[in-house]
């Protein structure tokens, strides 16, 4: 049976009393926990709109993608529809045509971008789990925006297919929650060959390396203390390269947005801000994006030698706490964002982030693990065991 999205009336897409996090509310599935899907994964008979009213009239989806069959078939409910940044091309999640949605941390700073609707829906509850994409940091991001837990899996390890865009060398479909079992049992899901059991045994003890980065003192603090609140031993490390990768990542992500959606532009139907990126993103040339694949492997090598004598690298998610939606509106850059997890979208290794509190604010910050590529397992237990550490510290 086809679903039905249930839409005010009106041309506003959103559900009313959702902070403009959640799109449309249907069901499909069972009676597991409930998941929202973001608004560039194609649900059958849906439109995939990208975020976008430049896809707004586009043809209903003609097939599930992969990652929404597994959880149908497994018994999770499907509810809504997630909202996002613009064609996933932004990292505010500030979105001016389906609204932005809501930071449950705090209402006055930005949700995150692109997979801002995922993540605002499960900070303020609204659904258990919620499926995004990652392209340059669009899970981890809006995650610690909002203070959940959220998961980019090694690139390859879940499938794509019924994603957008189509291709991508460096886009990952993943989860987010407010716990690590759920982040753990939606991978036993969408990751055929994910190893649930394992990932389920907290990782008490682990050599990680601590990655030097130019972070804000609060959000060091509270990294730091969460790492000494897990008791794994820990050695500092200084990962060249990482600026390199962050500028080579936004190359394809340039140029394969270009791909997937230069055709849109000069409609009139596209956010002024995303017309102007994207047109820019078409004149990305030949010779950057083979700069850009020789700076992936010489970071991916760094990275495979800094993960040979350890368990995972530790670092902060985000540089700085999020700004307010009135500071980035009065012209507050936001470009330094995604400086600490976009250089893993390039290397294609698996990383989580998960919240931790900052000392003498209500707001949580996010702490960064990234693994070997394929041991995705590894890197959950790890998070599940900081989480439970960060638990008994508070009680």
């Amino acid at each position: 049976m086809t679903p039905e999205p249930i839409r005010p009336e009106g041309t506003d897409r959103t559900v009313p009393g959702t902070g403009h996090a959640l799109l449309s509310r249907f069901h499909l599935g069972g009676s597991g926990p409930t998941v929202a899907i973001k608004d560039c994964i194609d649900i059958a008979g849906m439109v995939t709109g990208g975020g976008s009213a430049a896809l707004a009239d586009a043809a209903p989806a003609a097939a599930n993608a992969d990652v929404v069959d597994h959880l149908i078939h497994a018994g999770w409910q499907i509810t809504s529809r997630a909202n996002m940044h613009e064609l996933a091309y932004g990292m505010t999640g500030i979105n001016e045509w389906n609204g932005t949605p809501i930071n449950p941390q705090d209402p006055a700073r930005m949700p995150g971008g692109s997979s801002s609707g995922s993540a605002s829906a499960v900070g303020a509850g609204l659904v258990d789990l919620s499926i995004g994409s990652d392209t340059g940091g669009s899970i981890r991001l809006p995650a610690a925006c909002c203070g959940v837990a959220g998961f980019k899996p090694t690139f390859g390890r879940v499938s794509r297919n019924g994603a957008w865009p189509r291709h991508s060398s460096i886009d990952c479909v993943g989860p987010f929650a407010r716990s690590m079992d759920l982040i753990i049992s939606a991978m036993a899901t969408i990751a055929p060959g994910f190893d649930g059991a394992a990932a389920a045994v907290p990782q008490t003890q682990a050599r990680v390396k601590l990655v030097h980065t130019n972070s804000d003192a609060a959000i060091l603090a509270a990294v730091q203390a969460a790492f000494e609140a897990s008791g794994w031993q820990g050695q500092a490390l200084e990962l060249d390269g990482m600026q390199s990768a962050f500028e080579a990542g936004m190359v394809l992500i340039n140029r394969e947005t270009w791909a997937a959606f230069g055709y849109l532009t000069g409609g009139g139907r596209l956010g002024a801000d995303i017309e102007k990126r994207l047109t820019a993103a078409g004149t990305t040339s030949d010779d950057a994006v083979a700069a850009a694949e020789r700076v992936r492997a010489s970071f991916s090598a760094a990275v495979d030698a800094a993960l040979t004598d350890a368990d995972a690298l530790l670092l902060p998610t985000l540089p700085q706490l999020p700004p307010t939606l009135a500071e980035i509106r009065g012209g507050t850059s936001v470009l330094t964002l995604s400086s600490l997890v976009r250089p893993f979208n390039l290397s294609g290794h698996p990383a989580l982030t998960v919240p931790v509190p900052i000392a003498g604010s209500t707001l949580r910050a996010g702490l960064q693990l990234v693994g070997r590529r394929g041991d995705d397992e590894r890197i959950c237990a790890l998070g599940l065991h900081l989480e439970q550490a960060l638990k008994a510290t508070s009680a």
